[in-house]
């Protein structure tokens, strides 16, 4: 349930509340808007009974959270979440785009990309230290050598690093290294390891399974925001459909879901929903139309040679191209809404 405080409530009508509800065993989430204080109360209802929340100085309203999804819903928070990765805002109403090598080859490789989705106008840079592949036999990734090469790149150019976490045992390392932590689709459902990234401050970028329901994705990004991390930033990455001619199908009709049904910034990963790098143009385009808040884009310098995902990788030259054609829809889409206001 969400308690609304009065508008000029003060701090110590809100901590009695706060502290009345601890006492019956609730676990609470402050939401600090503009106009409202929204104290977010998870736990058996059943025991409001014989506590007269609604009665308590400051408060304006209780309402029950019918979705499953409490925390994460837009009843609990009105107000976009905004998550902050060094000075930039993910969420915040600018586009930003993460992009990089589906995984870390070599120092050469990383920092040429690096350096080339930089100059592009990227403000993220995406790489794989560690690989969750189909098959044993695939490229698995650097490990720890790729993370040390990736904080390289970071020096280099300054762009923050986003890369995937598998196992839970590697979290301290990850840590180290991460300025985000990206669950993989395959580990969305991983609840053990969403419980263990909710303990870290780091940003948390959460992938949509390939057979989940937007319901299940939020429940997922339920248990890191139960568990204390409100910093998680949705992915959609396309999800299995009857056709193969893509590697999976891009669902646009979630961002728009989910910005009505959530608070969390959405970005999408036009690179793993197709599979093949000559719709990932198209389709980034469109994403960024919908209202994204960020795509993550895997860029090659030498995608034919690449040691994973090289027929879903730009080059830098097709990537650079990609960039003009989003800055012209967000462009367009800016100043329309300046002239709605």
């Amino acid at each position: 349930m969400i308690i609304v405080m009065n508008h000029d409530a003060t701090e110590q009508e809100i901590d009695n509340v706060v502290k009345r509800l601890e006492e019956v065993g609730f676990k609470i989430h402050l939401s600090r808007g503009v106009e409202r204080t929204v104290i977010g109360a998870v736990g058996d209802e059943s025991k409001l009974n014989d506590v007269a929340i609604a009665a308590m100085s400051g408060v304006e309203k209780v309402l029950p959270i019918t979705r499953p999804y409490k925390i994460a819903s837009r009843d609990f928070k009105q107000e976009d979440t905004v998550v902050k990765v060094g000075n930039i805002e993910i969420g915040g109403g600018s586009l930003h785009v993460m992009a990089g090598p589906c995984a870390v080859e070599s120092r050469e490789q990383l920092l040429t990309a690096a350096e080339e989705v930089k100059k592009a106008g990227a403000s993220i840079l995406r790489g794989g230290a560690f690989k969750p592949r189909t098959s044993p036999y695939s490229f698995q990734g650097l490990g720890e050598e790729g993370l040390k090469l990736l904080a390289e790149a970071r020096e280099v150019t300054g762009l923050p690093v986003v890369t995937e976490v598998m196992d839970a045992s590697l979290l301290p390392l990850l840590c180290e290294y991460a300025d985000i932590l990206q669950i993989g689709a395959r580990n969305m459902q991983n609840f053990f390891l969403l419980r263990e990234v909710a303990k870290t401050d780091k940003p948390v970028l959460l992938k949509r399974g390939p057979a989940a329901t937007i319901e299940e994705w939020l429940m997922a990004a339920e248990y890191i925001l139960a568990g204390g991390n409100p910093n998680v930033i949705l992915c959609e990455r396309g999800i299995k459909g009857f056709d193969t001619y893509t590697r999976n199908t891009l669902d646009l009709t979630a961002v728009a879901v989910v910005k009505h049904l959530s608070h969390l910034p959405v970005v999408v990963d036009p690179s793993h929903a197709i599979g093949n790098w000559r719709f990932v143009h198209t389709m980034s385009v469109a994403a960024a139309a919908a209202g994204v808040d960020g795509l993550i884009i895997e860029v090659h310098p030498n995608p034919e040679k690449a040691l994973c995902d090289g027929p879903q990788s730009l080059t830098p030259k097709k990537f650079a191209r990609l960039m003009e054609d989003i800055k012209i829809v967000t462009d367009v889409m800016r100043n329309n809404r300046k002239k709605e206001e």
